[in-house]
Formats: C-alpha cells, sequence, structure tokens
C-alpha cells in the first residue's frame, strides 16, 4: 500500500504477471487435457509469482512459425478457454483499474499503474493535505532506520479508514508490519508482502526504503 497508484481489481489475482496463457487453436485442438492442465498451471503459477513467463518445461512443442507475418496469421487462442482469444475477456471479467493515491496525481503521457505514472501533489482535488503531524494526521513519517512498524512511511489506520469513506468499495489496506516469521506460509498476508516486495524492488527514496522495511521485505 505505499505504491502511489491503487491496484483495484475484482479478479482475485498476486503478483505482477498474468496467469492467461496462449497458444495457435490448431496446437490447443491437439494437446491433451494434461498436457493443457500442465501448461494452465504452470502459467498460473508464475503469474501468481509476479513473472510473465513460465516454467521452460512447459514449452510447447509445433507452434513454430515462418515469420512474423505467419505468426500473426495464426489463430492464437486462451488455452484454458478457447473460445476466446488471445486477451480477450471472458464475460463479466472486470477489467484492472490503477488509480493514483490520494495526495497524488498521474503524470501525463505514463500508462496507468506502471513505474513513474503518478506523482505526489502538495494538495489534492479536494484541497487535503498528507499529514504526517498533529491530530490529524493520515501517513506516517518515514524514518531512516528500523523495521515494522518502527520503520515509518505508510498510511496509518486513520488515513485508510479516511480513503475508504471518500471512495467507497476500496479495498486498501494499512501495511502487513509482523515479522516475516510470524506470517502463516501461504496466508493473505503472506501473499500481501511477497507481491509488495516484488512490485517495491527498485525504490530508492527516503519513503519507498522505509516502506520496503516496513513490510520486512
Amino acid at each position: 500500500m505505499e505504491s502511489p497508484f491503487l491496484k483495484v481489481n475484482k479478479t482475485k489475482a498476486s503478483g505482477g504477471g498474468t496467469k492467461k496463457v496462449c497458444l495457435p487453436l490448431a496446437k490447443i485442438k491437439s494437446m491433451s487435457s494434461s498436457e493443457r492442465s500442465s501448461v494452465i498451471s504452470a502459467k498460473r503459477s508464475a503469474g501468481a509469482k509476479g513473472n510473465y513467463k513460465r516454467s521452460s518445461k512447459s514449452n510447447v512443442t509445433g507452434t513454430e512459425s515462418n515469420g512474423l507475418k505467419d505468426w500473426v496469421k495464426q489463430d492464437w487462442r486462451q488455452v484454458a478457454n478457447p473460445s476466446l482469444k488471445c486477451g480477450e475477456k471472458s464475460p463479466g471479467e472486470k477489467k484492472s483499474i490503477a488509480k493514483c493515491w490520494e495526495g497524488f496525481e498521474r503524470v501525463p503521457g505514463t500508462v496507468k499503474g506502471s513505474k513513474g505514472s503518478c506523482k505526489k501533489s502538495p494538495v489534492d482535488k479536494k484541497g487535503d493535505v498528507r499529514r504526517t503531524i498533529g491530530k490529524g494526521k493520515n501517513f506516517n513519517k518515514a524514518k531512516s532506520t528500523g523495521k515494522g512498524a518502527a520503520a515509518g512511511g505508510g498510511m496509518t489506520q486513520k488515513g485508510v479508514n479516511e480513503y475508504k469513506r471518500k471512495n467507497p468499495g476500496s479495498k486498501l489496506k494499512t501495511a502487513v508490519t509482523k515479522d516475516p516469521k510470524k506470517i502463516k506460509p501461504g496466508s493473505k498476508e503472506a501473499r500481501r508482502r511477497k507481491a509488495f516486495c516484488a512490485r517495491s524492488k527498485k525504490w530508492k527514496s527516503k519513503r519507498g526504503l522505509a516502506a520496503r522495511r516496513r513490510w520486512n521485505c
């Protein structure tokens, strides 16, 4: 949650990689159900870890093409649901929307949710200021040392509650500051921490480094 943009996604997905895998329709039809399941599982496993490529062990043979033009002409479909073209969303599947946090604004010409797509605003559109001290503070002051809650940075619980009141339906939560050894492997907290640490690897600002220490990255 220390990221300057808030990802609102109604389809449960952790990590940064896509979980869909596509192959030419002719190839999909020639595959057994176990072969399809193997490829799908490998892709979902990679996506959950924030990777865009599945393991090379799950590579499929017989999908070669004679150049780019031939490759484009092939009827690429989703292995999990061949009735859908590659990239096509199934009925009812909700789109992932990346919004800048309150107190941040979009940088013109950038891609939503990408690094550097949001910048801090001195004052947000509603006239609220990011407060790190005083009675109405909604953010913790970033510190140069300390881990977990002692690192500072990130929104306070009061700040999160305030954000939710102004943005009904938001799933925003405070950071997972527990000692990693005390977090149950595979739990929701473990997945949130893993996803945050993966996407914040290159954060080098004082607040970014404090955020990573806050999450015990």
